[in-house]
């Protein structure tokens, strides 16, 4: 089984814990990266991204971050595409009656308006210390200084995130993308940017999906697996993102990309 490029999304997926890769994960993407493109494809903000692709020895190549809305090689940026002002104080107006919290995210700034349980789960798993500062004031001074979001994280309770998710689809379904995340967590990006069309943005010319090698967990990864000439879900992927997948591999906390690179990429 070869292919010329080995995308994989993180969390839930590459990492066998929730902040890190393991060291057998480290050996395995260190026997193939000189024959393999490996592009990290994820939710994350890049600075959250940056240390991994260090830890597997991968700096030099593209990451994809935000699902797509983002991607950067080096330094330079590839794409951007930003949730706007007016969609972004919608978004605020329907969450504050709810309690529930906006974390906003452009490039490597994120900002939430309050410290929580959830923000300080984040900050353990990303690596990344978030900005204090209320919604309103940090919508405020976007707008000034015209630029939007990659990525909204909406944190509430189960409740309210099955309250809002519905209207959220209705009402932005055209223009966003709205995954579930959790029960309790929703993110919101746009919709004319996936993980597969960053990856599609990335691939020479000679190279279409079929040449992809692809790993994931979530529905967000779906259409990448379906597409990738190899799609591959871990045993803890959700039920309907195995469905579409070619292959399923261990759990991601069983090292599960890893094992299945060993035994199938020579």
């Amino acid at each position: 089984m070869q292919y010329q490029v080995l995308c994989s999304d993180l969390d839930g997926t590459l990492l066998s814990t929730k902040s890190d890769v393991s060291d057998f994960t480290v050996t395995q993407i260190d026997r193939i990266k000189s024959e393999m493109q490996i592009i990290l494809v994820s939710a994350r903000m890049p600075k959250a991204m940056r240390h991994l692709q260090k830890d597997l020895g991968i700096d030099h190549e593209p990451i994809i971050c935000y699902n797509g809305a983002y991607v950067l090689h080096g330094q330079q940026e590839l794409c951007s595409v930003e949730i706007g002002s007016s969609e972004l104080s919608q978004l605020g107006q329907m969450a504050s009656p709810l309690g529930i919290q906006l974390g906003l995210y452009h490039k490597d700034e994120w900002y939430v308006p309050g410290d929580s349980e959830r923000v300080q789960k984040e900050i353990r798993y990303t690596k990344c210390e978030p900005a204090l500062k209320d919604t309103g004031d940090t919508l405020k001074d976007w707008e000034d200084r015209n630029i939007g979001a990659h990525k909204v994280m909406l944190m509430g309770t189960k409740e309210s995130a099955d309250f809002i998710y519905l209207q959220l689809q209705e009402l932005f379904g055209t223009k966003l993308n709205v995954y579930r995340s959790n029960d309790t967590l929703i993110e919101l990006a746009p919709r004319s940017v996936s993980k597969r069309s960053a990856i599609e943005l990335l691939l020479n010319k000679e190279q279409s999906m079929k040449d992809v090698l692809a790993f994931g967990d979530n529905y967000n990864d779906m259409e990448m697996l379906k597409v990738a000439g190899c799609g591959v879900a871990v045993g803890n992927a959700r039920e309907e993102v195995k469905a579409v997948a070619d292959h399923i591999a261990k759990q991601n906390s069983e090292d599960g990309v890893a094992h299945f690179i060993k035994a199938h990429l020579i």
